[in-house]
């Protein structure tokens, strides 16, 4: 900095002197300051470059589980008045004969105090407990058909401890929904069914029920996934998974999403306890809605019906019959010889592609447009049949009829679904039965027999063609996909199989990769069934 000597200078220049040392004093500070300010800038910026397009600031963060919390409580306000807890009693079993004859009473004279003691406790009526919501403010719940079902009384609680006796109006076992109602005299609080369809995997919901006959208790959880189907034979039971904690005596409560619309009724848990391991089902409200309306009106549910057992088109069925591409249903067995599809023509092994035109994209597609269609309506369908070794695309119009009262599943041959398989070995335990010569190549782990008369007879096959399975090696690729004992492999990639010459040579000309397709039929204790078994080579 240039100095003045000192002496030379009058005290006006010293004057300027201080002030220009004061003004430059204060420009480095604020350049100071500037620059510090800038710096910070520059860091910000560099910091949402590479990490976030949009942070939220530290007042946002804070305030974010505050705010879920207070979106939480403001659903469970609104949502648990109109939840309610079912306590249920069943009949008493009925008496068992005493020592003389007599039936048992609680005064027969026994010699053994503890007997007597169990048999005054097993003639006791059994309770239960489970949930509720009301959806019209006239007093009308929803729950699940297993908290009713042969009870004798019924109890429905309200969240102001009031206790009503509720009747039943109406259940559907196929979806395990019940309508049961109360009066009250007064109109209730009641909740609003949402769009299950809407819902999305990772969406926030409360579960609000009475496990345990805890009642009014709120749990929190997210949409796991949709459409699970936990049980092969229960066609029209496809879920919302959640992990909201849901345990005995949630079954009926509701599923709720932010805006407090019911998406689901709480109904299943998959556990290994018997208590919550942090899996739970809830039937969508969109199928809870039909079967309720339905309930209200007739009493019932009526659903349409063909009279077939289907299967789905998969990848390895679409290669092998060169379709275009995995849609449609096969009709694995024509079960109602007096049912519409039989009416139709429709016939064993066709694959239906169209349903009133609409597209069918596999069995339970199918199944859910036919179960929706009301009885008596005459539809079109679209389905390819088999002749002279090509698929011909032909038309029918099916009067669809109504869906008789549920089977017992175990009577009806299951689906098969696909699954990776392990490797087997042709490993034959009856003289009658032959294996393939051992190889490296992977087997189908089967024992194999020509279908004789005699066994035809003894199996009730009668007019059935193809190789008899013996045994069925659990550990390989045949198991999995579903083959099963005291069955008869018809066909094999469309080319029957008569022989086990017939099936070695098929079986040898797999590669690793190569679609299988299988035609077996079996008798299930009334006729002849067919089942089509779809894998991929390994």
């Amino acid at each position: 900095m240039l100095q003045i000597p000192k002496g030379q200078t009058t005290d006006a220049e010293r004057a300027i002197l201080r002030k220009l040392r004061v003004w430059i004093a204060a420009l480095a500070a604020a350049c100071l300051v500037a620059g510090i300010g800038i710096g910070a800038m520059l860091s910000r910026t560099r910091t949402v470059a590479l990490d976030d397009p949009a942070p939220a600031s530290a007042a946002q963060i804070a305030r974010a589980p505050e705010a879920l919390s207070a979106s939480f409580a403001e659903i469970a306000r609104r949502v648990e008045p109109a939840v309610v807890n079912i306590d249920t009693v069943s009949a008493a079993p009925p008496q068992t004969a005493g020592k003389d004859g007599d039936e048992d009473n609680d005064n027969d004279d026994s010699d053994n105090p503890l007997l007597d003691m169990l048999r005054r406790h097993a003639r006791r009526p059994s309770r239960g407990v489970g949930s509720g919501f009301i959806v019209d403010p006239k007093g009308v719940i929803l729950t699940n058909y297993h908290v009713v079902e042969n009870m004798t009384s019924i109890m429905v609680k309200l969240q102001s401890g009031e206790q009503l006796r509720g009747n039943v109006v109406g259940t559907d076992e196929e979806t395990d929904i019940a309508v049961i109602k109360v009066n009250a005299g007064r109109d209730l609080p009641a909740v609003t069914l949402g769009d299950s369809d809407d819902v999305a995997v990772g969406d926030w919901v409360l579960a609000i029920g009475s496990p345990f006959g805890l009642e009014q208790t709120v749990t929190a959880g997210i949409i796991s996934t949709k459409e699970r189907q936990t049980d092969p034979g229960a066609s029209f039971r496809r879920f919302i998974q959640t992990d909201a904690a849901i345990n005995r005596g949630n079954s009926g409560g509701p599923l709720v999403n932010m805006r407090g619309e019911v998406i689901g009724i709480n109904s299943q848990i998959a556990t290994s306890t018997g208590d919550y391991n942090g899996i739970g089902f809830a039937l969508p409200s969109n199928i809870a809605s039909s079967v309720f309306k339905q309930l209200m009106t007739a009493g019932k549910v009526r659903r349409g019906y063909l009279g077939v057992f289907l299967d789905s088109v998969r990848p390895e069925f679409a290669r092998v019959y060169e379709m275009g591409k995995p849609a449609g249903a096969i009709i694995k067995d024509v079960a109602d010889a007096q049912g519409p599809a039989a009416k139709a023509g429709i016939q064993t092994n066709d694959i239906i592609v169209e349903y009133n035109g609409q597209e069918v994209g596999n069995a339970q597609d199918l199944i859910n447009k036919v179960a929706s269609t009301p009885v008596g309506q005459t539809v079109p369908v679209v389905y390819l049949r088999e002749i002279n070794n090509k698929l011909e695309r032909r038309g029918a119009s099916i009067t669809v009829g109504e869906r008789p009262a549920p089977r017992n599943s175990a009577s009806l041959p299951s689906d098969v679904e696909d699954q990776d398989g392990k490797k087997l070995k042709l490993a034959p335990t009856d003289p009658n039965a032959k294996a393939a010569p051992k190889s490296d190549r992977p087997a189908l782990g089967l024992t194999l027999s020509e279908l004789t008369p005699q066994i035809a007879n003894e199996r009730n096959l009668k007019g059935v063609r193809g190789l008899f399975v013996k045994e069925v090696d659990q550990a390989g690729i045949a198991f999995d996909a579903g083959v099963q004992k005291n069955t008869v492999i018809e066909r094999v990639n469309r080319q029957s199989v008569s022989t086990i010459e017939d099936f070695e040579r098929i079986v040898n000309s797999l590669k690793p990769g190569d679609p299988v397709v299988m035609h077996v039929a079996a008798y299930n204790g009334d006729h002849v069934t067919q089942t089509i078994v779809q894998f991929t080579y390994q």
